[in-house]
């Protein structure tokens, strides 16, 4: 079977990368397109900041988180790629329900069943990917499907602007929730379930459905690399969450921006910047971790530490055209991390146990990160409004910035660590 594999790692890896690809952009897309919504939602529904922020990330990371796990663990013993069906079909759905919400109540509960979906749709792909590609690629592999974070957000911003303005933003919520389900039964057609531990070498896969060592997130959890990795990357995803749900109210209130305006403005720059800075973090983990997997962190921490002052200094210009290179910086440091912190976490466990050691690290990033990110930037914003009246949310924004620096020690630490829980 590992042969089998390794003859079909030609182009039929590429194309299920693409689809993979796919599916992670479908999956940021119905996650982040309520930020450019944000607005007109708040005006219709007469929401608060803090109410907004509760939406944009409790209501959709309390069951994404609570429910990784429980899917991992299913993923590392079942079909990964039913698992990605069934889930791609339910957040799709949910977000086309989000459409039909008549108040914060019901809008919150359809953003809780887009994360009940969305909880199945990453984990099972890492281990997908680290099934398909040989280690020296695994990097570079896994920040190509975290392109789907880019491109995603950047369409969820484009499509979800531009369709509100066309008719409304309830349309928004329920052409791109509609298009999701569409996908899934393509998905399932196109992706194949890979023997498990095919790229490992001589030693023989595991067949689908055996169930891996007893003990497998134990092991993990007594990791101290694991627990520094987790922290870093949530700390750095409390700023990256939040400023990416905000930003479009910022252009807002600051800039005076409408909302076509926006939309094409912060849509090319996520674009941009944001496929940047992914591939140039595979490229890098690739390049500099074959030689020693500390630079795994070491690449990312470096990157938060020169994100921070670009971000602070795009959030006060005033030109547009300014404001676009000073944010392109920061957009594609932002996310240089995901394809290098991703590999590390793969080889912190055995081959039929990443699932769930991917789970286990996306519940510490996201129910901190996507949890705390948007509700901390809107509260923030209340709570300075006051003061600073439609100018506290950059001022919200200045305060989470500090959560890189945080974000680049713990990295630095966890480098240090790397070498001692590695699995070959």
């Amino acid at each position: 079977m590992a042969q089998d594999a390794r003859a079909a790692s030609g182009g039929y890896r590429i194309v299920v990368l693409a689809i993979l690809i796919l599916a992670y952009t479908f999956n940021f897309l119905d996650r982040q397109i309520l930020g450019i919504l944000a607005g007109p939602i708040k005006q219709e529904l007469g929401l608060t900041d803090s109410q907004l922020g509760l939406m944009g990330g409790l209501a959709f990371a309390l069951f994404y988180t609570g429910l990784g796990i429980p899917i991992a663990w299913l993923a590392d013993r079942w079909s990964r790629t039913w698992i990605m069906t069934g889930a791609l079909a339910l957040w799709s759905g949910f977000t086309a329900l989000c459409g039909l919400a008549g108040g914060f109540w019901q809008l919150f509960l359809c953003r809780m069943g887009v994360g009940v979906g969305e909880a199945g749709g990453v984990a099972p792909a890492y281990s997908l990917i680290a099934d398909y590609f040989p280690k020296e690629q695994r990097a570079r592999a896994l920040a190509a499907y975290s392109f789907g974070i880019p491109i995603g957000s950047a369409l969820g911003i484009l499509f979800g602007g531009l369709i509100a303005h066309a008719i409304d933003w309830r349309a928004a919520f329920i052409v791109v929730g509609l298009a999701g389900v569409a996908l899934a039964p393509i998905f399932r057609l196109v992706v194949k379930e890979p023997p498990r531990g095919a790229m490992e070498g001589p030693a023989a896969p595991i067949p689908a459905g055996a169930a891996p060592p007893r003990g497998g997130i134990g092991r993990l959890l007594a990791k101290p690399a694991f627990w520094l990795i987790s922290l870093g990357a949530a700390a750095s995803s409390v700023c990256g969450y939040g400023v990416a749900f905000w930003l479009p109210s910022f252009f807002e209130r600051s800039l005076g921006m409408n909302l076509v305006d926006r939309s094409l403005f912060l849509g090319s720059m996520t674009l941009v910047g944001g496929v940047a800075g992914v591939w140039l973090g595979g490229w890098l983990g690739d390049r500099l971790g074959r030689a020693r997997p500390a630079f795994y962190l070491l690449v990312p921490a470096a990157a938060f530490l020169v994100a921070l002052p670009c971000f602070f200094l795009a959030i006060q210009a005033q030109n547009l055209w300014l404001a676009f290179v000073l944010f392109l910086i920061p957009t594609g440091l932002n996310l240089v991390w995901l394809g290098p912190v991703i590999t590390a976490v793969q080889h912190l466990v055995a081959p039929a146990e990443r699932s769930t050691a991917s789970a286990c690290f996306l519940f510490v990033n996201n129910l901190i990160g996507l949890g705390l990110g948007t509700w901390f930037f809107g509260a923030v914003s209340d709570a300075l409004a006051p003061h600073f009246g439609a100018e506290s949310l950059r001022y919200a924004i200045y305060s989470g910035l500090g959560f890189y620096l945080v974000s680049a020690g713990l990295f630095v630490l966890a480098a240090r660590r790397l070498r001692h829980d590695w699995v070959e």
